[in-house]
């Protein structure tokens, strides 16, 4: 019984759906072509087609649609927007960074229903609990595997869908199985034998010893029973009677069970599968940190040159980055002005090929966006090459399209003597810019661009551009007004910021200068950055839009971490790890050793500081559930292998693998135990990552989950791995047993 079937028999908007539209799907002014769409039986799988095209088709699930936006709210659209009046059009928006879908109907009737059909699919997909999942995942399998669509499985479909699940089981096994299942020994399985059979199939032993370890009469764990476990496993101490009566009631499938304040293995399955047993502490997840420190006390989300989708030469500047951007908790974004021909300031990188927009247009977009994902405050870097008029104009707009949004004097008329905090500031947008000092002044002394030695290098040469030749600018005053806590100044080093330099100003570094800084004077940038804003930036050379890794530049306080949002890989799994926590709201508050202008500490030396302690991490890999796999060919089944890292500071840069197992993606035990030592176990980060081994070339990625160390729950846990993208893959996870001790 899927989905469809329980809610949805009878809502119009989804019989519209299922019985198909043809929809114009567009990508540019030019290319807008007819598609037929439909909604498949299982009520979360949308299928489209060209109605030319032989046997071509595409899918794609609701559950990795985000949200429907109206009418003309896509660059796309709006470019089409003479052409194909609003009510008519929408568009999909992907979680991850998966590009946008925009579609137009027939009609405005068939556009609502496709617009109301569709958020509400996504609503029940996202409100479904534990168990209806599990129907789900094994109804899509029952769909999948019914080649013939008779709606029942006979032996050679059960074989084949055993290799698209990543099993590599044994004839006999298998036949063992299906036969238990075939109760009415018809040759193939009906929907309800085929959930039997994938019980079967899916029974974890592991689970099982576990369960088996405190259920005295090996078929469900009494409260007390269920109480012990709590503590003595999952380390929960004095709240675990309380929590054991919330669990059964929370995930105990059967109701007799219930009635006992007992928990069945299904019930204790469904329970470590869960949020609660997974290896995030739940608590860390919410917004819990104090967000009334001043500004410089917080890591923050940043990104680097928001505007582009892909490289730094060539690649489309666009007003969806800065939403992905946006969406995704970034709290610094970037903006690089250049004077437009017609008069009005234009966004792009400088000297490339990048497509251009309308500065403006940005405004706007961080208007309407900024606060989405979170409601603290969001900073806007302003590399201005442009003019004085444009710049007055650039004034203009923002006051004009921000109002009150934009933060554009001292919160009560003083300068203070430290900054504001996230909490006092809001819902506000603040300006990082350069700012005329000396009232009578309108010429910046500092040099204009912020270009690193090799860029500067690298433009020259590829460009031979005089532009490049630092010069005295000029700075609009109505500009250089709105900067009031992120004045950007040139940095003369750290005895000359300790006697002079003021709290609202700050500077931008290249990776290498802070690279350098981190490893020659790592304290004094400490004690710097516990006092100001500091910001990192991606070297020259990376016209790839690569990444630098964000660790090294966190481990000495740095809080504007600027990286490439747009290209996924370790940098970014780091920092969505690092910003997963604390309500996903892009501050989270440093340590408190990081905090102090005074402090000793310095990533070389960890032991200098109050409160060290440093714990000793175990890591029991027990087993891995239902990984995807990497190569869709039929035969292929994946051989894989865990490896756990640590990032922190240098001493606690770690690595260490599990053995591969061959053949084997849907279950894999391990039972191997990793161990470290970590020392600053405040800064540190653990990742988790699932690898496909391969003897002859590179291990091909699976899936990973990075979190902060101070966020993980020991005990028994499940990590619900994710993409290559950030994006979930369930049910795919791994089992793990965690300890964490003092060293002794």
């Amino acid at each position: 019984d899927g989905v469809s079937e329980s809610i949805f028999k009878n809502d119009p908007d989804v019989k519209v759906m299922m019985a198909g539209s043809t929809l114009r799907k567009v990508k540019s002014k030019s290319w807008k072509k007819q598609r037929h769409f439909r909604l498949l039986e299982d009520g979360l799988t949308i299928w489209y087609k060209s109605r030319w095209a032989g046997r071509g088709h595409s899918t794609f699930s609701v559950t990795e649609v985000e949200a429907v936006r109206e009418g003309h709210q896509s660059e796309v659209l709006l470019s089409v927007a003479e052409e194909f009046p609003a009510d008519v059009c929408f568009t999909l928006v992907f979680h991850g960074r998966q590009g946008n879908l925009d579609l137009v109907t027939e009609t405005p009737e068939e556009a609502k229903a496709w617009i109301r059909g569709v958020r509400k699919l996504i609503h029940k997909a996202q409100t479904m609990d534990e168990k209806e999942r599990l129907d789900q995942w094994v109804w899509d399998w029952f769909q999948r595997a019914d080649k013939n669509k008779d709606g029942k499985m006979n032996f050679k479909e059960v074989r084949t869908l055993l290799k698209m699940m990543n099993v590599d089981m044994d004839e006999e096994h298998a036949l063992h199985l299906f036969t238990m299942a075939d109760k009415s020994e018809s040759g193939s399985l009906e929907i309800e034998q085929f959930v039997h059979f994938y019980k079967m199939l899916t029974q974890r032993d592991e689970v099982w010893k576990v369960f088996q370890d405190y259920a005295e009469d090996g078929e469900k764990l009494m409260l007390n029973e269920l109480e012990n476990f709590l503590s003595i496993e999952q380390h929960e101490g004095e709240q675990s009677s309380q929590h054991a009566r919330e669990l059964i009631d929370r995930y105990e499938p059967s109701g007799s069970a219930k009635k006992q304040s007992a928990m069945s293995l299904d019930g204790f399955q469904i329970y470590l599968c869960s949020l609660e047993g997974s290896v995030f502490k739940p608590e860390h997840r919410e917004l819990h940190q104090d967000m009334s420190q001043p500004l410089c006390h917080y890591f923050i989300s940043s990104s680097h040159n928001t505007y582009l989708l892909e490289d730094q030469l060539r690649g489309q500047s666009s007003l969806e980055a800065y939403i992905q951007a946006l969406k995704r908790g970034c709290r610094c974004v970037e903006v690089d002005c250049w004077d437009g021909s017609d008069g009005e300031p234009v966004v792009y990188h400088g000297h490339t090929w990048t497509s251009k927009i309308l500065f403006r247009d940005v405004v706007s977009t961080l208007k309407e966006y900024a606060f989405k994902a979170s409601d603290f405050p969001v900073i806007l870097s302003l590399e201005n090459h442009c003019g004085v008029e444009q710049q007055t104009l650039m004034a203009q707009h923002l006051t004009q399209i921000l109002g009150d949004t934009l933060l554009s004097a001292p919160l009560d008329g003083q300068l203070p003597q430290q900054l504001p905090s996230p909490q006092e500031l809001r819902g506000k947008i603040l300006l990082k810019a350069k700012k005329i000092s000396d009232p009578g002044d309108c010429v910046d002394e500092t040099p204009t661009d912020e270009v690193s030695d090799e860029e500067e290098m690298l433009l020259f040469f590829f460009f031979n551009s005089p532009l490049l030749q630092k010069s005295k600018s000029k700075l609009s005053r109505d500009l250089s007004d709105l900067v009031v806590y992120c004045k950007s100044v040139h940095f003369h080093g750290f005895e000359h910021a300790r006697a002079h330099a003021q709290c609202y100003e700050m500077s931008s570094f290249s990776e290498s200068k802070a690279k350098r800084l981190a490893k020659d004077a790592g304290t004094d940038f400490v004690q710097y950055n516990a006092r100001h804003l500091s910001r990192i930036y991606p070297g020259g050379l990376r016209t790839d839009s690569s990444n630098y890794n964000p660790q090294e530049m966190w481990n000495v306080g740095n809080q504007i971490v600027a990286l490439n949002f747009q290209t996924a890989g370790l940098e970014m799994d780091l920092n969505d790890g690092l910003f997963g926590q604390n309500g996903g709201c892009g501050y989270v508050l440093k340590p408190d050793f990081m905090r102090d202008g005074s402090t000793r500490f310095g990533p070389e030396k960890p032991g200098e500081r109050r409160g060290y302690r440093p714990l000793r991490l175990s890591i029991q890999v027990i087993s891995g559930q239902q990984l995807p796999k990497v190569n869709q060919k039929e035969g292929s089944i994946v051989d894989p292998l865990v490896r756990v890292e640590i990032y922190g500071v240098p001493q606690d840069q770690a690595k260490e693998e599990t053995s591969h197992i061959n053949n084997n993606g849907f279950n894999p035990v391990w039972n191997e135990t990793l161990n470290f030592v970590v020392h600053a176990p405040e800064l540190a980060l653990v990742r988790f990552e699932v690898e496909d081994y391969d003897k002859a070339s590179r291990n091909d990625f699976i899936g990973q989950l990075t979190l902060p160390f101070a966020c993980i729950q020991a005990g028994y846990r499940h990590i619900h791995l994710l993409s290559k993208d950030g994006t979930a893959i369930p049910p795919s996870s791994l089992f793990v047993n965690v300890s964490i001790s003092e060293l002794t």
